[in-house]
């Protein structure tokens, strides 16, 4: 197996200085003829020549790249987050580095380390594992830019987020001018943040029209299809017409849980999720749902982060992005 092409060997072919080579292909060539340009760069690809990317860093100044460490990387809502980072990455030729820990603090703890150690430019945070002591002892002690999105529950730094509680209103607002009375939650055993957020939107909206809040009709389990297919019968028990579901997985997985009790949504019940995934749509009956722009949320958070690294002592900066109701088929009228 050949060894990695070396840039003296672009050098050598194209007859000039490594040091022309450099500037060339760094973007600092304008000194040197049209021709000569060409000259190195189709070498270049005739070669297959890419650069080293530590001795690039030193040379530039900078790395161009990001991490992103999110809470779990199968969910279909950071899915979208990270494309929507990648997206505006890409115009900033900046590359993004995904982690996820899956709510590990150790493990994200070492994630942020690493980043660093690779000279990242800045960090994306989004899970909530990674805690107060891992930003002040890695990331500011390093000067090292962050933002925090979505589950992070710290008020520290650039923050890109949308209204939860707002959300959650909206969400049971809708059911209740259906003519559901008695309208159950189906929550997430260890909520974060913004969940806990919707949580208190559901409650507030309920309270406000009058309607009855008891315990029972809260129901928890794991954050996923999984956690809602099997809280499908002590959703049932709850004897409620209506379901208003933390996130759109686990009011999917509460559909499998109903259609295997012989039941239908919405005839014997009514579900409202949030996030408005991909599979929201696609879903038989489509979910009704509360859409975040996590599309735009991603760009938004990434175009936030180059302004802090650009400007490291800019004020910082709390942006939240709006909400709406999606109606579709899941949810009608009693």
């Amino acid at each position: 197996m050949k060894g990695k092409v070396r840039i003296i060997d672009v050098a050598q072919k194209a007859g000039v200085s490594v040091t022309t080579v450099s500037q060339i292909l760094n973007g600092k060539g304008e000194r040197f003829s049209q021709a000569t340009q060409d000259k190195v760069r189709k070498i270049r690809d005739e070669l297959g020549y890419v650069p080293d990317f530590n001795a690039r860093n030193l040379i530039m100044g900078f790395a161009k790249t990001i991490g992103i460490i999110i809470p779990n990387i199968t969910n279909p809502f950071f899915a979208t987050f990270v494309r929507g980072v990648e997206v505006a990455a890409q115009r900033g030729d900046f590359i993004p580095l995904v982690l996820s820990g899956n709510g590990n603090p150790d493990l994200e703890r070492q994630y942020v380390e690493q980043l660093i150690q690779r000279t990242v430019d800045g960090l994306i945070i989004a899970s909530p594992a990674v805690n107060k002591d891992t930003i002040d002892h890695f990331l500011k002690a390093n000067g090292v830019p962050y933002l925090l999105i979505d589950q992070n529950p710290l008020d520290d730094g650039d923050r890109v987020s949308t209204d939860d509680y707002l959300g959650a209103k909206l969400a049971v607002e809708h059911l209740i001018e259906l003519g559901h009375k008695r309208i159950a939650m189906l929550y997430c055993d260890k909520p974060s943040v913004n969940q806990a957020q919707r949580l208190q939107g559901y409650k507030d909206q309920l309270q406000s029209a009058g309607l009855e809040l008891t315990d029972d009709l809260i129901v928890t389990g794991p954050l996923s299809k999984l956690g809602g297919y099997q809280a499908s019968e002590q959703v049932l028990q709850t004897k409620a017409s209506a379901v208003f579901a933390v996130n759109d997985e686990m009011a999917i997985g509460l559909y499998r849980g109903l259609n295997e009790r012989g039941l239908e949504v919405p005839a014997d019940l009514s579900i409202v999720g949030y996030d408005n995934i991909d599979l929201s749509e696609y879903v038989n009956p489509p979910l009704t749902t509360i859409a975040q722009p996590v599309f735009e949320m991603g760009q938004v958070a990434f175009r936030t982060l180059l302004q802090r690294i650009e400007q490291p002592d800019a004020p910082a900066q709390k942006i939240k992005l709006p909400v709406e109701l999606v109606v579709r088929e899941s949810s009608r009228k009693v």
